[in-house]
């Protein structure tokens, strides 16, 4: 026996299959999360519905050779709408807590290099029921020839939903209609797209005080609940109204405490109250409680509108606004105008000359200028007006007007802004005129007009301005239309003519435009000049990473390409091999320096394999290609749509895996020899190692090796490793996981041992009690029941699966579990149904198998049937059955009298062809020899051993 069990493990000769089978993506998408209900709508589109908060989960099935790649995207609503910036790079797409704006269509695009892409969508429909809100509104007409008031009370009721909401209006406890009450009326507002409806009492009645219930539904979609709402509507109803403790404009100074009270003056029920800024949150340290606001210690940011709102959804909400304005001056400038009519740009005698001055304050109209002439108060005449507002000029500006200048008009002026009575502190502006008062001129100092420097380092732009006074110079971008300037803004003041730039980068490249201020100096047209900054950078190379293959023999050419760099050239190209020297190519002209470097291997060897690395220098910085030279195979390209890979084996409690693989680019470098195969069991350290001899590989070939008694349900890591003259290349690793089979029998024994979670495709019966369950000896109930139900499955291991009924409360004696199979078309007169049971305790009831036929309509026969305690030990049963066209089996489990009746299934084989000659009768079953596994196997056996005991039975 033991020989036998070892010659199970050697491993099944190697196969290949000379045709190709590189194929294009296909795609699918399924769910497989907490999906309402997925769909088709009317244009064939695949709607997916769920209930916003739950866990979308889509799967992109996909098939195509070598695997393809996926990629989710998505769009807001339809397909015209562009595609999010985000993508997912999974074939599982899984969204916790989905919010309805995650709704849309989402794309699975599935692409391997061969053919074109394959691309499915699904629109995912979030489903949801916001709480309602009513209002109530009314209105009072009078009606003439007749001595009486018509009121009107609307209720509108609206709700955030999809989809669309149901609504039912009810009075007290009665649903209101049409039909049964001709003083209401039930509509939906116009472009409301079904999120309103209004319940209108006309001409209100005694009987129209009460209560009004709006009730929403979506009709339980996604389990989704009905939501209400409530009012109570009274003879004292009514909007809120409000008036404030303050005039509607307020202006203090900095530092006061201030405190503004919104007052109801009516409203029933009583308004809630609430306040607000704008723009922004209320300031820092603000405290509203009720309708009282307070303010310490205000200062001038915190000017703006305050507003009061009360609702209490009557009405319109009311709504009072107070303009906060806490005084303050800043930014005194000033201009200098020469005679406009005459459009002088200079200072003349003879001519008129207006000195303007403004600040900007708050209030602004509350400032008040006062001009002094050499520190005296301007005197008023003829020839020296004073005006405000000029319309030439920012509001609330004041000018000085000299009337025909004379040299005795010559001299300082002073302007001083003011708040009457305030705290502030005044503003003041000075400007001196004089025969040497001059218009502005501005140039860029000597071999300033270019300005380079390295990226990352400072830079200055600086244009010098001349006159008399020397205005503030304003920089702005040329070369880029609409282009910011680094501070992020479109123009910057700068009063010494110098912008400074920290950290420059590429981007900030380009034309610069310095321009004269028409403020604190003459108020003419702007002087401009022109600097250009140039941002040097170190070069960026293609290929930054290249993989080169090549058979032993022959040649390569490796090139490093210069993408772009400041300077755009190659200033200089160093070649390393493994880190050392290599000799300096040829020296190129400057006239002719190439945008590439170049290196030519002879011939591919073992000695010349290896990293090679081109450094490239522009100068400023330098940038390397890196280049992997060598001989080796690349990768195995693992196979995933083999049908069906997974062979279980009855009894051993074992399978076999069929693993196919191609091989990539085999042309590529010198032929592969053989491969090396290693398996190793998923959390285990020792794996079983093996090589693989192959002929000549083609391209597209499809290569097959069968891995046996790998033991359910474990997984394996699976490595493998193609071998050349050269030696071993790259290594290609998957994990395989045990499958149960789900399909119709053939001629083979399908045997299921429900290690897999899918269970083959059995389901549980709608219509019994309770159901199956499957677990292990690692995931039973430790403190389930002693003395009933298995230890462990039929092959003895912890982590073998089977399926039980559990018996203990609340089940009751009669109570019935039903596990149906997969529907199997008969292509057979006889089937035999082999399984094995456990029926151990002192209350067993009974186990039943059943046949269902699908012929005409769903009818059950029994076919087998076993009752009472039949020991701690797992037995085996072969039932004979004979289907007349397509059926199910069915096991149904019937509690006993008592707790202690746990029964259990497991490795349930269905087969063609008629049963073992020595039939099972229910009275006497076949004991199998001892409660432990049959003959088990262990990785550590493959190898020497095995293919030599497999020789000598050869």
């Amino acid at each position: 026996m033991e020989v036998t069990c070892l010659l199970l493990l050697a491993l099944i000769p190697f196969h290949c299959r000379g045709q190709g089978v590189y194929a294009p993506a296909q795609a699918q998408i399924v769910h497989a999360g907490q999906a309402c209900v997925v769909k088709e709508d009317n244009i064939s589109e695949r709607v997916y519905t769920i209930r916003e908060g739950d866990t979308l989960m889509l799967q992109c099935l996909v098939t195509g050779h070598p695997r393809p790649q996926v990629r989710w995207t998505k769009t807001a609503g339809s397909a015209s709408d562009k595609f999010q910036e985000t993508s997912v790079f999974n074939e599982t797409l899984r969204i916790e807590r989905i919010a309805r704006t995650q709704g849309g269509r989402y794309y699975c695009k599935a692409e391997n290099g061969v053919g074109v892409p394959a691309i499915k969508s699904i629109r995912v429909d979030v489903q949801y029921l916001d709480e309602p809100v009513l209002t109530v509104h009314q209105t009072v007409s009078d009606v003439r020839g007749n001595f009486y008031q018509e009121k009107t009370v609307f209720l509108r009721c609206t709700v955030n939903s999809n989809p669309p909401a149901r609504f039912i209006w009810k009075r007290g406890s009665d649903t209101l209609s049409h039909s049964q009450d001709n003083g209401v009326d039930i509509y939906e507002p116009l472009y409301t797209q079904g999120e309103t409806k209004v319940l209108k009492l006309k001409n209100l009645r005694p009987q129209d005080y009460a209560s009004y219930t709006c009730q929403v539904s979506v009709r339980n979609v996604c389990g989704i609940p009905d939501k209400a709402i409530t009012f109570r509507l009274t003879n004292t109803t009514a909007p809120p109204a409000l008036k404030l403790s303050v005039n509607e404009t307020l202006v203090v100074n900095p530092g006061e405490n201030v405190t503004v009270q919104c007052l109801l003056t009516g409203g029933d029920p009583l308004p809630q109250l609430q306040w607000s800024h704008g723009p922004g949150p209320l300031p820092l340290g603000a405290l509203a409680q009720g309708g009282t606001l307070s303010i310490p210690s205000v200062q001038a940011r915190d000017s703006g509108y305050y507003n009061c709102t009360a609702t209490n959804n009557v009405g319109n909400p009311a709504k009072k606004t107070v303009n906060l304005l806490v005084r303050s001056m800043k930014n005194a400038t000033f201009q200098i105008t020469p005679d406009v009519i005459k459009e002088s740009e200079n200072i003349q005698l003879g001519q008129d000359l207006k000195l303007s001055c403004h600040v900007d304050a708050v209030p602004q109209e509350k400032v008040t200028y006062q001009w002094f002439k050499n520190g005296k108060p301007a005197r008023m005449s003829k020839r020296l007006l004073v005006t405000r507002n000029d319309p030439e000029l920012p509001a609330v500006t004041s000018s000085l007007e000299l009337i025909d200048l004379h040299f005795s008009d010559y001299g300082t002026y002073l302007c001083m802004a003011s708040f009457p009575g305030a705290p502030v502190p005044d503003l003041s502006v000075e400007v001196n005129i004089s025969s040497e008062t001059v218009p502005p001129t501005i140039s860029v100092p000597k071999g300033r007009a270019v300005v380079t420097v390295r990226e990352g380092s400072p830079a200055e732009l600086q244009c010098e301005v001349r006159g008399k006074p020397r205005p503030p110079v304003l920089w702005s971008r040329v070369d880029k239309e609409a282009a910011l300037l680094p501070s992020g803004l479109p123009l910057e003041e700068t009063p010494d003519g110098k912008l400074r730039l920290e950290r420059v980068s590429r981007d900030m490249s380009g034309t610069y435009r310095c321009q004269t201020a028409r403020y604190n100096g003459f108020n003419v047209r702007p002087r401009e000049a022109q600097v250009q900054l140039n941002v040097q950078f170190p070069p960026e190379v293609e290929p930054s990473s290249q993989d080169v293959r090549q058979a032993l023999g022959r040649p390569v050419l490796l090139r490093c390409s210069l993408l772009r760099g400041s300077p755009q050239r190659i200033a200089s190209a160093v070649w390393r091999f493994k880190g050392q020297l290599l000799p300096p190519p040829p020296v190129v002209p400057a006239a002719e320096a190439p945008d590439h470097a170049e290196l030519h291997l002879d011939a591919v060897t073992r000695d010349s394999s290896g990293s090679y690395e081109c450094s490239v220098s522009n100068d400023v910085g330098s940038a390397a290609c890196l280049f992997q030279v060598s001989a080796k195979a690349y990768s195995p390209e693992f196979y995933f749509d083999t049908p069906n890979p997974t062979r279980s084996h009855k009894l051993s409690k074992n399978y076999s895996y069929v693993l196919q693989w191609t091989q990539r680019e085999p042309d590529a470098v010198d032929p592969v020899l053989n491969y090396r195969l290693s398996v190793r069991q998923l959390n285990q350290h020792n794996a079983v190692v093996k090589a693989i001899p192959v002929r000549r590989v083609e391209k597209g070939q499809l290569l097959e090796y069968i891995l046996t008694d790998l033991r359910v349900p474990h997984s394996y890591e699976v490595r493998l490793t193609p071998y050349t003259t050269f030696g071993a290349g790259d290594m290609a690793s998957r994990i395989i996981h045990y499958t149960e089979p789900i399909n119709s029998p053939n001629l083979s024994d399908n045997t299921c041992h429900f290690e897999d979670e899918k269970i083959c495709g059995y389901t549980q019966d709608l219509t019994d009690n309770f159901d199956w369950t499957r677990q292990n000896a690692l995931t039973q109930n430790p403190k389930r029941s002693p003395n009933t139900g298995p230890p462990t499955d039929i092959s003895g291991t912890p982590e073998g699966y089977y399926m039980f009924i559990e018996t203990s409360r609340p089940r009751e004696l009669g109570d019935r579990a039903r596990l149906v199979s997969p529907l199997y078309n008969a292509s057979a007169k006889f089937y035999c149904v082999s399984f094995f049971y456990h029926m151990y305790g002192k209350h067993i009831g009974s186990l039943n198998l059943l046949v269902r036929s699908r012929n005409k309509g769903a009818l059950d026969t029994h076919a087998w049937s076993l009752s009472g305690n039949k020991g701690n030990v797992w037995q085996q049963a072969h039932v004979p059955i004979n289907p007349s066209g397509p059926f199910q089996i069915i096991f149904e489990g019937v509690r006993g009298s008592g707790y202690l009746g746990d029964i259990a299934i497991d490795d349930v084989t269905l087969k063609k062809g008629e049963c073992p000659r020595k039939q099972m009768d229910p009275n006497k079953v076949v004991v199998m020899p001892g409660s432990g596994a049959p003959c088990q196997s262990s990785p550590q056996l493959w190898g020497p051993m095995a293919i030599f005991l497999l020789a000598l039975q050869r």
